[in-house]
């Protein structure tokens, strides 16, 4: 295949807010089929709305994407940059009589010479387009659906259409990959570029992301922005590899795997139109699986941001690195988030443990014999030797002497120490990182509120 002849795609975002996952999705497919195509990447920022667009929103854009793995090789191009390409395009409409110009009220007025404050219309003609899609199929609009539409605005800025129509031919872009949410507005695209003398691109809409509720994503109502999941502690490879099968799978079934595998196996024709789930518990599995496989500096490393924020509940005074350095491996297997940390490991830093209600409740409250158990081991560790192994004799020595067996024994003892009745294993970490009084203190503290 001759460079002329390789697939030239186009991510194209609006700065008007943080990038969310649809728009990720679709960065990452045009991505990927650039390069399992050996195609070219393009990255051109629509930034035509001045009212809307604020710099750190573009800057967000490169970062995104430079996150997620997510290069291009040409761009960025601006939009707002050929705005007289554009004016001159509409003026080839107005000079071929394929466009006219509208008054104040919306009426068509003579002439051919665009002037400030007048808006322009496209002539639709009749007949029907057909848009051969790869993902939806054959797609045919009866012109009479679209009227005449504005092409330019009276205030002297091109409409989303002719801008994309217009750079779409100028870049050579031949395929268009984009969300669905864009599939009524490409007859119009296809229109402008074809009265313009060029060939439209080949166009693939990609499936809508619903919810739980299969209702489209919304911003208002979901967690859609990456910045969030990036904040939750979500790997960029977990991400990108979760994103990369919504709305798309590997022929041979194998989901988690590493991006250049993806990349062999990504085809366009593959897409599937149906809606795709936006699953938050798939995507922490997934997320979990590459967690565990981070070597122990990678993880630590990882870690960091979510233990020394502003957020954490500790002071940093009582903070140690080298406590989470030896928690590492007891959590590693453990966390679906990297914030999740926190609360396996909070209850070593603070004065007192935060305690779960739930697991209060249950474990201590409703618990059987939790009373007697957390008397008993009192008296045991006040001078039992401070080593885990005789620690874990006491507790569960306790729990024996009032009938409950090792595996409830323990929950009382885990939540007055821990605040909560899952975490981390409990006996080493509570021995080599409290102290005996420190213990003490918090059995006692959790015993006289029952």
């Amino acid at each position: 295949m001759s460079s002329a002849d390789k697939p030239r795609v186009r991510f194209a975002p609006s700065p008007t807010g943080y990038l969310h996952v649809g728009s990720a999705r679709t960065a990452l497919f045009n991505w990927l089929y650039a390069r399992s195509t050996s195609g070219t990447m393009v990255l051109r920022i629509e930034d035509t709305d001045e009212n809307r667009n604020r710099p750190e929103l573009t800057d967000a854009i490169f970062e995104y994407l430079a996150w997620l793995g997510i290069d291009y090789d040409e761009g960025p191009y601006y939009q707002s940059e050929r705005r007289e390409r554009h004016r001159q395009a509409v003026q080839q409409l107005l000079n071929d009589g394929q466009a006219y110009l509208c008054d104040a009220n919306d009426n068509e007025v003579p002439g051919s010479e665009m002037a400030d404050g007048r808006a322009v219309r496209f002539r639709t003609p009749e007949g029907t387009t057909v848009i051969d899609d790869v993902v939806r199929g054959e797609v045919a609009v009866d012109h009479a659906q679209l009227g005449d539409f504005v092409i330019w605005r009276s205030d002297g800025s091109p409409t989303f259409v002719l801008a994309n129509a217009v750079d779409d031919a100028d870049m050579a872009i031949t395929h268009a990959i984009r969300g669905e949410d864009l599939l009524s507005s490409t007859p119009r695209a296809v229109l402008v570029a074809e009265a313009l003398g060029a060939t439209p691109p080949v166009y693939a809409h990609l499936p809508l992301l619903v919810n739980e509720q299969r209702k489209k994503l919304s911003k208002r109502r979901d967690d859609v922005s990456l910045e969030s999941y990036r904040k939750q502690g979500f790997l960029a490879q977990a991400m990108a590899n979760y994103l990369a099968l919504l709305g798309w799978g590997p022929r041979d079934g194998v989901e988690i795997r590493p991006m250049a595998e993806i990349i062999e196996q990504f085809r366009l024709e593959d897409v599937n139109k149906a809606p795709a789930f936006f699953d938050i518990a798939k995507l922490e599995h997934f997320n979990g699986v590459y967690i565990r496989e981070l070597d122990p500096e990678a993880f630590l490393a990882a870690l960091e941001p979510h233990l020394a924020g502003d957020d954490v509940p500790w002071s940093l005074e009582r903070y140690r690195p080298e406590v989470i350095a030896a928690m590492a491996p007891l959590v590693q297997e453990k966390l679906r988030t990297l914030e999740g940390i926190v609360p396996q490991v909070d209850w070593l830093f603070l004065a007192e443990p935060i305690i779960d209600g739930q697991s209060w409740d249950k474990a201590v409250v409703r618990g059987k014999a939790a009373a007697e158990i957390l008397d008993t081991t009192i008296a045991a560790l006040t001078d039992c030797p401070w080593d885990p192994e005789s620690v874990k004799d006491a507790v569960f020595a306790a729990g024996e002497a009032h009938g409950v067996n090792r595996s409830k024994s323990q929950a009382p003892v885990r939540v007055a120490v821990t605040g909560r009745s899952v975490g981390p294993p409990l006996f080493e970490p509570m021995v080599h990182h409290l102290t005996r009084d420190e213990v003490l203190r918090r059995l006692r503290a959790a015993r006289s509120q029952l």
